[in-house]
Parts: structure tokens; C-alpha cells; sequence
């Protein structure tokens, strides 16, 4: 019984020193990394107008000298730059959808809503329209909701079509 006693006094002081040292060592750490105010924790103070403009500057590469025989090369976008993507939401789900510059519609993403799948025949674009199909998931009473979305003034606009299946 002693024994168990004496043990249970040792594990009570190791854990006692070790929680110890971890909140010395924590606040070392704290204390250390914003001493000078630049010591990149997550705590450090806001930068004021002043130093942002020297973070900036500092920055912001130096002009070098170029041939001039050689133009440089734009970057080549990932995505269409007049494309402005929004979401539009329907019975059935929603839909991520660019609306481009020249009227045309591409679907980027869409998601189903609870009770619905997406058909896999979509028809993302970029088009006119862009057509997918939402469909209950165990209500067989309940009709397939093909949608149509088309983009008027920069506004992607879902429209219910009549179900092409129901012959």
C-alpha cells in the first residue's frame, strides 16, 4: 500500500512538471516572437500605414535592365477573365455558373439538394444554354425537374423545361 502511495506522488509530480515546463516554454515562445514586433506569430501587432508601405516597397522587385528584342510574355489565365461566376439555386439544387462576356453560359459546379441527384448527362457549356436534369432519389411519384440556365445580363436564370421523359 506504501508503495502505490509513493508511485502515485511520482506520477502526480512528473505530470505537475511537465505541465510546467510546456507553460514556461509557451509563454518563452510568446514573449520572444513579438518582442521586436516582427517575430511572425499569429498574435503580432496590426502593421500601421507606414509599415505596410515599407513591407510593400520592400517587396516589390527593382527594375532590371531587358533586352529589348525580347517583349515578355503574358501569363495565359486559367479561366475566362470576363467571366462572372455566381450561383443559382433551383427545386432541385444549385449550380455554380459563369456568365461570360459574349452571353454565353458554363456550369462549373452543381450540387443536388436533399431528396435529388443530379443526372450525369449535363450540359455544362460554354453555350447558349446549359441543361442538367435534378431527380427525386426514392419518389417515383414524383417527376424528373430538367432545368435549363441560361445567363440574361450577366445573370445566370434557371428555368424548368417539361420533362422530355414522360413521352
Amino acid at each position: 500500500m506504501r508503495k502505490r502511495k509513493w508511485r502515485n506522488a511520482v506520477v502526480t509530480a512528473a505530470w505537475v512538471a511537465v505541465g510546467t515546463a510546456a507553460g514556461a516554454l509557451g509563454a518563452w515562445q510568446l514573449a520572444s516572437s513579438d518582442s521586436d514586433g516582427a517575430g511572425g506569430a499569429a498574435h503580432s501587432r496590426p502593421l500601421d500605414e507606414a509599415a505596410v508601405r515599407k513591407a510593400l516597397a520592400a517587396s516589390t522587385p527593382t527594375p532590371t535592365s531587358r533586352s529589348t528584342s525580347t517583349p515578355p510574355t503574358p501569363p495565359t489565365p486559367t479561366s475566362t477573365p470576363s467571366a462572372e461566376r455566381s450561383t443559382v439555386r433551383f427545386t432541385g439544387g444549385s449550380a455554380t455558373v459563369e456568365c461570360r462576356v459574349d452571353g454565353t453560359v458554363r456550369l462549373v459546379s452543381w450540387s443536388p439538394a436533399d431528396g435529388f441527384h443530379i443526372d450525369d448527362d449535363v450540359e455544362r457549356g460554354p453555350g447558349a444554354v446549359a441543361r442538367l436534369e435534378a431527380e427525386p432519389g426514392d419518389d417515383d411519384d414524383q417527376p424528373d425537374l430538367p432545368y435549363e440556365i441560361r445567363c440574361a445580363g450577366g445573370t445566370p436564370k434557371a428555368k424548368v423545361l417539361p420533362d422530355r421523359d414522360d413521352g
